[in-house]
């Protein structure tokens, strides 16, 4: 497997820009976006900083290929395929549920992916200790990624968004800022950022899944992994009662930030997170003058499937 794995010209495609909102600025809060989203065409968001060190390993092991799992709206696979058509190597998905067409499984076809359909059972064997067994052995050679690119792996190339954000600070006209807030769908991106900043900045991270679905114990099962121990930060349930569940205050909501920032948003993450940020802003949760970063995470091509 030869896969030239190379981080973009980083700043020229993922600025951080003020974000101009009347709740943040009523507020007093200095809101700013670091636009993920713009970081690649296809390759797109957190989902190129969670693969690369995955990809890298893969190199390392001169696997024939990658096997990864996800949905028939999974950015994550959706970003896989990509990297496999780009750098030539073979990917194949497993994915969640029975066979339908999606316009990201027709992506997902046209990138070259092999896809299995588990059903929903099968799909919630994946946690098993002999889950991968049978398909490493029919795909001999190739590379198991978890969901999401999630585990240590995926969580230090997330750290490297730190490094991109502060580059950019200054740009902005501050001299720092004080806390972070993101989608979180296994929490790798946030467990990254935590490796990462190190404590020298507050974390906060919107689940896209019910609280009790484990996305605090896989955070804490990466920082032990790392070896360094449970870090400071805050999760908010940003669900609105299940994965992908979508009403109309967040459409209208949705509509109502990219009215005013010119910043796309999507339903399952950016736009719930961005929801959850102003219920707390609102409430009184952050002082008067808090500088905030939101981290666009990007599955803006999640958005087809959703007639939005």
């Amino acid at each position: 497997m030869s896969v030239a794995v190379e981080l973009p010209a980083w700043t020229a495609q993922a600025p951080l820009q003020l974000m101009h909102l009347p709740w943040a600025q009523a507020a007093g809060i200095e809101l700013a976006v670091l636009r993920l989203d713009l970081l690649d065409p296809l390759i797109s968001g957190n989902k190129w900083f969670k693969l690369l060190d995955h990809l890298r390993a893969a190199q390392a092991q001169g696997a024939a290929g990658v096997i990864s799992l996800g949905g028939a709206h999974s950015n994550h696979l959706h970003a896989l395929a990509a990297a496999g058509q780009r750098f030539n190597f073979a990917t194949v998905g497993l994915l969640r549920g029975h066979a339908q067409l999606t316009p990201t499984v027709t992506d997902l076809q046209a990138m070259g992916m092999q896809l299995h359909w588990l059903g929903y059972a099968g799909y919630r064997e994946r946690h098993a200790a002999d889950f991968w067994t049978p398909w490493l052995q029919r795909y001999s050679g190739f590379y198991p990624m978890p969901e999401g690119g999630g585990g240590l792996p995926g969580a230090l190339g997330c750290g490297q968004i730190t490094r991109l954000l502060r580059e950019q600070v200054a740009d902005l006209g501050w001299d720092d800022y004080h806390g972070v807030w993101l989608a979180c769908g296994t929490g790798t991106t946030l467990a990254g950022l935590l490796l990462a900043e190190a404590g020298a900045h507050a974390l906060y991270g919107v689940t896209a899944v019910p609280m009790d679905y484990g996305v605090a114990s896989q955070i804490e099962q990466i920082l032990h992994a790392a070896g360094q121990p449970p870090t400071d930060y805050q999760l908010f349930d940003g669900s609105r009662g299940g994965f992908a569940k979508v009403d109309a205050e967040l459409l209208a909501f949705m509509a109502e930030c990219e009215t005013h920032s010119g910043v796309p948003l999507e339903p399952l993450y950016t736009g719930k997170a961005l929801l959850q940020l102003r219920e707390q802003v609102q409430a009184g949760y952050f002082a008067q003058g808090t500088r905030l970063v939101f981290i666009h995470t990007g599955g803006l091509q999640g958005r087809r499937g959703l007639a939005l």
